[in-house]
């Protein structure tokens, strides 16, 4: 009886903890869904003119209308496109009068060599972004190439000369192909609760039904005994 009782406090201990571990991913999944609504809803609001003052954290995928000149040099950061393979991401200046900054063009082939230039003043809408896509694994650029594997608005910044600010272009008043716009969305961001809180639940009901198994084991045990 000691021995059931025992099985019955260590089965329904175990299972409250991995239920209460599904149940907060649930609730973690909810955070993430509102969290992701409200970037949806940023990122398709009305664009304004480009802020003087920015912040990284409070401005990441704010809508802007910028107006300017693409300068002829760019940067190429590696990349790869679901069905397309691999190809650029186009960095180039965009001179704005008294401002210059980074303009996000989009993607082109890897084949590609050449990038088109334009003349004349242009306007673009598109979201302000910092991506986080550097780590201590992540190469420094080829510098001979032309070859990014990351975009790091900072040191892109100093290698163009231009403000540590990102737009990434998502539509344009000229015809830039072959470089096809890749405009900021929030399927980037993780989101994984779902899984984890299948997870846990899975665990918990494996744990439930061990814990019946020793359970009616060990109160057949006497009676085999005998």
């Amino acid at each position: 009886m000691r021995r059931s009782l025992f099985l019955i406090i260590i089965g329904l201990g175990g299972a409250a903890i991995l239920l209460r571990l599904g149940f907060w991913q649930m609730q973690r999944l909810d955070w993430k869904l509102g969290v992701i609504a409200d970037i949806d809803a940023r990122i398709d609001a009305a664009p304004i003119p480009l802020p003087d003052q920015l912040d990284p954290m409070n401005d990441s995928y704010l809508p802007v209308e910028v107006r300017g000149v693409i300068a002829p040099a760019y940067l190429r950061v590696l990349v790869s496109q679901k069905e397309i393979g691999a190809g650029y991401r186009i960095i180039s200046p965009l001179e704005m009068g008294d401002r210059r900054v980074l303009l996000d063009r989009g993607f082109t082939p890897v084949d590609q060599q050449d990038v088109p230039a334009h003349v004349g003043s242009v306007t673009v809408r598109g979201n302000l972004q910092w991506p986080d896509e550097t780590d201590g694994f992540t190469p420094g650029p080829d510098a001979a190439k032309n070859i990014w594997f990351a975009r790091d608005v900072e040191a892109m910044a100093v290698a163009l000369g231009t403000e540590p600010v990102l737009v990434v272009a998502k539509q344009t008043s000229f015809d830039d192909a072959p470089v096809t716009p890749l405009p900021v969305d929030t399927a980037a961001i993780p989101n994984d609760h779902l899984q984890y809180a299948i997870t846990w639940f899975s665990l918990a009901a494996i744990w439930i039904a061990m814990s019946i198994a020793f359970i009616l084991r060990a109160r057949r045990a006497p009676q085999q005994t005998s």
